[in-house]
């Protein structure tokens, strides 16, 4: 017993010995606080972020107005060297601030308002990392010079490439400069100089593309067209305005070609050819409550050149009002084309002063004399519907193939009188047109105007689906 508390005695007394030696250790040699490292980026740009999963934005020069680098996923075109006065060149800018964005999921490339950025022809090319915007609240200006577009650039000034789930947006304009483009097209030929190009330039165009909104903007004086979809599908065009003079030669307001799944809508165009103009390839496409004019009109073609095969199906206009313009609603196609056009609804259309507000016209000629050609491109369940208010030179214009005739064409309530600067004939022309129409009709010749649709003629319009 004795012994065991002995034990004990000597294991607290050597607890209590080694406790007091540490603790003089530790006054001796007390414990240095860490400093909290900076976030700094090597050579490479690469270092500690808040989420590294998420590339930032390339390296760009300062900023000219203001000395931070763009927040978050706003990148300004300003803070990667743009001027913005309307004389320097921004185009590199643009692109580098394109490049950067187009690396960055959300990301919002910003035009900002009270600048003019002067744009040489550009390609800004996906694919990036949706959704992007390209958010136009000041003023993109193209080259004024004719002579300073390079040669490999005529075909476009701003185009768009492989770009998904894009949108352009804003309060701002894109302007083409196109006056000494079109001074140039009135020139006769004879007079033109070897150094005038033949082409002219698209504003915007968007090739091969996908899930594309442009929303609120104005394009004003292209070249020639200004705004274009090639190859591309999921288009929706909503409350823009396009403005151009209506003597500026070929200057489509809103062009589209091989392009599906289209919505046009709540918009004014006002231009020297179509307001909208559709083309082969293109199906589910639906334009509604657009004023248009100055212009030529809402189209469909021309289509099947040079012998060319000619598809389009699925168009849908309505509510529209089309005011001194060459043409109301149409369909034009070249002789000896092939192909279709079928499906096509025009209703609710209000016309004033139109020279010629309903047309088919399969003898298309934009010279002064095309060769008589056999065969063209079939149209079929084309319906009218709805078309009123003032013509200046003929209500109507049905003018169909001698070999492949309309057919399943519907004339439904198209009431029509002369405006007053009437300078034409009242009643219309009608050549091999088949279908019905239902009253009321005005002029009264109008009824008279269609031949009831007969089997075998139904029968040659098919067969040229096949080839669609």
């Amino acid at each position: 017993m004795k012994r065991n508390m002995n034990l004990s005695l000597l294991l607290f007394l050597f607890f209590l010995v080694t406790f007091t030696i540490i603790s003089v250790e530790a006054r001796n040699h007390p414990i240095k606080k860490t400093k909290p490292h900076k976030h700094l980026k090597d050579k490479s740009g690469n270092g500690d972020t808040r989420d590294s999963n998420f590339p930032g934005p390339a390296p760009a020069p300062l900023p000219h107005h203001g000395s931070y680098p763009p927040p978050s996923s706003i990148f300004n075109i300003l803070s990667f060297g743009a001027k913005g006065d309307g004389v320097s060149d921004d185009s590199e800018a643009l692109l580098a601030a394109w490049k950067a964005a187009c690396k960055f999921p959300g990301a919002t490339i910003e035009i900002p308002s009270e600048f003019n950025f002067l744009i040489k022809p550009i390609t800004l090319q996906g694919p990036c990392m949706p959704p992007l915007v390209l958010q136009i609240d000041g003023i993109l200006l193209a080259p004024p010079k004719v002579g300073s577009w390079p040669k490999s650039s005529l075909f476009q000034w701003i185009n768009f490439k492989w770009v998904q789930n894009f949108t352009i947006q804003g309060t701002g304009t894109v302007d083409g400069q196109g006056f000494n483009w079109w001074s140039m097209s009135q020139i006769p030929y004879i007079q033109k100089s070897k150094h005038i190009p033949d082409i002219k330039p698209t504003a915007l165009r968007f090739y091969s593309s996908n899930d594309v909104t442009v929303r609120d903007i104005k394009i004003i004086d292209s070249p020639q067209c200004h705004l274009k979809f090639d190859s591309s599908r999921g288009v929706k065009v909503s409350k823009i305005t396009i403005s151009s003079p209506e003597d500026s030669l070929n200057t489509d307001g809103i062009h589209l070609q091989n392009t599906q799944d289209v919505e046009i809508e709540h918009s004014n165009i006002g231009c020297g050819d179509d307001c909208v103009s559709i083309q082969t390839g293109c199906s589910n496409v639906h334009v509604h409550q657009i004023n248009c004019g100055p212009g030529h009109g809402i189209s469909l073609g021309g289509l099947g050149k040079d012998k060319s095969v000619a598809c389009v199906s699925n168009i849908i206009v309505e509510n529209i009002s089309i005011q001194n313009t060459l043409s109301g609603v149409r369909i034009k196609t070249w002789q000896g084309g092939i192909g279709s056009v079928k499906n096509v609804s025009f209703t609710n259309i209000q016309v004033s002063d139109v020279k010629v507000p309903v047309i088919i016209d399969q003898f298309y000629c934009d010279k002064g004399f095309c060769k008589n050609q056999t065969g063209a491109v079939a149209i079929s369940g084309v319906k009218f519907d709805q078309i009123v208010g003032t013509y200046s030179v003929q209500p109507i214009h049905l003018a169909c193939s001698n070999d492949i005739p309309c057919t399943d064409i519907d004339l439904i309530d198209i009431q029509l009188k002369p405006s007053p600067r009437y300078r034409g004939f009242q009643q219309g022309l009608c050549w091999n047109t088949y279908g019905k129409s239902r009253a009321p009709l005005v002029p009264s010749s109008i009824d008279y105007c269609l031949i009831n649709n007969r089997g075998t003629v139904k029968r040659i319009a098919r067969s040229h689906d096949n080839v669609c």
